[in-house]
């Protein structure tokens, strides 16, 4: 729990505004879109969320690595976010059960951050101005080198990301004597979302992103999943393909996130890039079928066009987002498939959308 020493670092944004600070994690340079986070606790699992992967993140607490780090609180096998920046960085830490600081942390896995800039100001300027690249430095904070090479990183827009975090060969979770068998594509599936199928009494086999729809077959699935990830979904011809012949063979489907988006695209729906996002715990959506609202993680760069959505005569809108009204949920009237922009599984967050996954369980009975 010793202090580090910090060196000036600097958070250069791609309209040319600075932020100054010190280094947080490893010296070096590191580049990515900027997008920001309002959740108080949570951040190791944010972190190693793989739909983080590309992009730099400002967590908008202001003060992280106080309860540290554990090796079970994790999302995924490594971290994801490409950069991180924070107001108040600290290595003293208040749980007993913590394994190591979050310095240590972010130096085993290689991630450069910036400490003790302006957070609230750099959410303000991004709301205003819209999600954009950035880069952060604790190498150099000569401005003319650093702009030199943040015009080389490419825009979000467009980018195939989904296949980079995906496993590279299939895997399975649960008991494989359990009740019901689901095929999950893995286009950055976190492992809470695998865990909340698997104790529902489902044996999941997990494939890599482009897994060809025919060579799931002989697992006699009951159901699929379509996970949550990174990047632009537009970009993914192979994973709509996907999408559509599952749902030409009949099969309950289920997505999260960009689950979602695919499953629209899949339908004749248009996506978007949004102005810079949702990403928190404390997102407020309601639930047009039981009239019910439901507090709830997210975090999301692109969504699904509400014009497209209701010109389609097999597409009801289930779940709206109260603060922009943006489409959180929907489901097809003629097949067994539903999504929701959202993340039901939380972690971290509230458990108020977990009954998501029990409709699922519904749908392959």
């Amino acid at each position: 729990m010793e202090n580090f020493e910090k060196v000036p670092a600097v958070l250069l944004l791609a309209d040319g505004t600075a932020f100054h600070g010190y280094s947080a994690g490893k010296i070096g340079t590191t580049t990515g879109e900027l997008c920001f986070n309002t959740g108080m606790t949570g951040y190791q699992e944010i972190f190693t969320d793989p739909s983080y992967y590309g992009q730099i993140l400002v967590m908008t607490n202001a003060h992280i690595g106080n309860y540290g780090t554990m090796a079970e609180e994790v999302e995924s096998d490594s971290i994801k976010i490409s950069g991180l920046a924070v107001k108040n960085f600290t290595n003293q830490f208040s749980r007993r059960k913590t394994t190591q600081t979050i310095q240590d942390y972010l130096i085993e896995e290689s991630l450069v951050g910036i400490s003790d800039v302006d957070t609230r100001a750099i959410v303000r300027h991004i709301r205003s101005k819209g999600a954009m690249n950035c880069i952060i430095s604790s190498e150099t904070t000569d401005i003319d080198v650093l702009t030199a090479k943040l015009n080389e990183v490419p825009d979000m827009n467009g980018l195939e990301l989904a296949s980079r975090v995906s496993t590279t060969t299939p895997y399975y979770i649960g008991n494989s004597d359990a009740e019901k068998k689901v095929i999950v594509y893995d286009f950055g599936v976190k492992k809470s979302i695998l865990e909340n199928i698997a104790i529902r009494g489902c044996y999941l086999k997990v494939v890599p992103a482009k897994t060809k729809f025919e060579d799931t077959l002989d697992f006699k699935a009951d159901g699929y999943f379509i996970s949550n990830g990174p990047g632009d979904p537009a970009s993914m011809g192979y994973a709509v393909e996907t999408v559509k012949q599952i749902l030409q063979n009949d099969k309950p489907l289920f997505g999260i996130c960009l689950g979602q988006q695919l499953l629209g695209l899949a339908n004749g729906v248009t996506t978007y890039k949004m102005h810079h996002g949702h990403r928190g715990c404390n997102h407020p959506v309601k639930n047009l079928i039981t009239g019910l609202s439901e507090i709830t993680t997210q975090n999301h760069g692109f969504s699904i066009k509400e014009e497209d959505m209701r010109a389609s005569k097999n597409m009801e809108i289930t779940h709206i987002n109260l603060n922009d009204n943006t489409i959180e949920g929907f489901r097809l009237t003629d097949k067994k498939a539903f999504s929701v922009q959202y993340h039901p599984e939380a972690t971290p967050g509230p458990h108020d959308a977990r009954y998501l996954f029990d409709e699922f369980i519904k749908l392959m009975h």
